[in-house]
């Protein structure tokens, strides 16, 4: 998928890549059928990865910024 297009939202992009992995477990598609939904599947693994990282990233940060704050009290006297 091209930077510019718009990607799906994560939900989204988790259940294309449930029903292409289903249609691959299932078979009887050609073999150029098969490569397309393979390709296609990376493409939506991607997309869900970039998801959790920024997820990841938001939740680390604002774990960080909670530990900063309660560490920048605790270090106050009287408070």
């Amino acid at each position: 998928m091209a930077e510019t297009d718009t990607a799906p939202g994560y939900e989204q992009a988790r259940d294309e890549l449930i029903e292409v992995v289903r249609k691959l477990e299932a078979g009887g598609t050609s073999l150029e059928d098969s490569l397309a939904l393979w390709e296609r599947g990376e493409e939506l693994a991607t997309v869900c990865r970039r998801w959790l990282e920024g997820a990841r990233a938001r939740l680390d940060s604002a774990l960080a910024a909670r530990d900063g704050a309660d560490g920048d009290a605790k270090d106050r006297p009287g408070e």
